[in-house]
């Protein structure tokens, strides 16, 4: 998992319409997806929505170029995270309904209700579309140009700065990783080697742990001192130079946005103005 951290960029190196596009047309874009798909009121229109925005995510990411293999893994490894809390809505009322249908009892008194289920559901499709749109930013913009776009955009310069470390030592964290994991292969060390005790492999993953956040924090606490030596301090920030929109951009940019208000006042009003 961590080695993929050195890969993570990969894809944001490419070459295409969609990657050649300003961080700010793609950051206003995509959260302009987001911010719309959350605002649309839990109701079956949601559906529509959602596969309105999902299309249009799919078509950019199309013009990427980029392998779909790629989108559905990264999906696949984000999902999970919320599918559990999603499943879970099955099995309680909400404030979204009046009225609600028992459709299966389960042992405890636990019961699963349709109106809930068709709840779980357009929360699933909200989750998909929100996070396909950060899958998409991600995979066609690199980190330092996100961190610019946003730095153009009003970011204040000590957020900047701060996310600007956070990146360079997430980075720092995978390649202390890689040194001890490789020292590990080379002793013929394998976690999951049936022949080991379970009580000394939990012990040997233990200290590798502990030695990579130890070794981590006195790679940081070096590049903390140079940069010191190289004039850091509280006034510091990360220089961004001024850098006007190309008319494409623009263009680019403002049909997102049109699309983004037009697709759900349309479904709104093609539905009787009634959500």
């Amino acid at each position: 998992m961590i080695e993929e951290l050195f890969y993570i960029e990969k894809t944001a190196y490419r070459v295409s319409f969609i990657h050649n596009l300003d961080a700010r047309v793609k950051i206003l874009g995509m959260f302009a997806v987001i911010i719309a798909m959350v605002a649309v009121p839990y109701s079956p229109l949601v559906f529509s929505v959602g596969i309105l925005f999902l299309g249009f995510i799919g078509l950019l990411w199309a013009l990427s170029g980029l392998p779909w293999p790629v989108y559905a893994k990264r999906l696949g490894m984000v999902l999970p995270f919320g599918l559990f809390i999603i499943i879970f809505q099955i099995f309680f009322t909400n404030r979204y309904y009046s009225v609600f249908h028992v459709i299966a009892d389960l042992p405890f008194g636990i019961h699963i209700y349709a109106e809930s289920v068709e709840f779980a559901v357009i929360l699933f499709l909200k989750c998909v579309v929100c996070v396909s749109a950060i899958i998409l930013l991600s995979s066609t913009t690199k980190l330092h140009d996100m961190l610019e776009g946003a730095g153009r955009m009003g970011l204040p310069a000590e957020f900047a700065l701060t996310f600007g470390m956070m990146i360079r030592y997430l980075f720092v964290f995978g390649y202390i990783y890689r040194k001890i994991n490789e020292s590990l292969i080379t002793r013929c060390f394998d976690p999951f080697n049936p022949a080991l005790s379970y009580r000394y492999r939990m012990k040997q993953i233990g200290y590798t742990v502990g030695t990579i956040f130890v070794r981590s924090y006195e790679q940081g606490e070096r590049v903390y001192t140079s940069m010191l030596c190289r004039g850091y301090g509280k006034d510091s920030h990360i220089f961004v130079a001024k850098k006007p929109l190309r008319p494409a951009e623009w263009s680019f940019l403002a049909f997102c946005l049109l699309f983004v208000i037009v697709v759900p006042v349309a479904v709104w009003l093609n539905a009787g103005g009634l959500f």
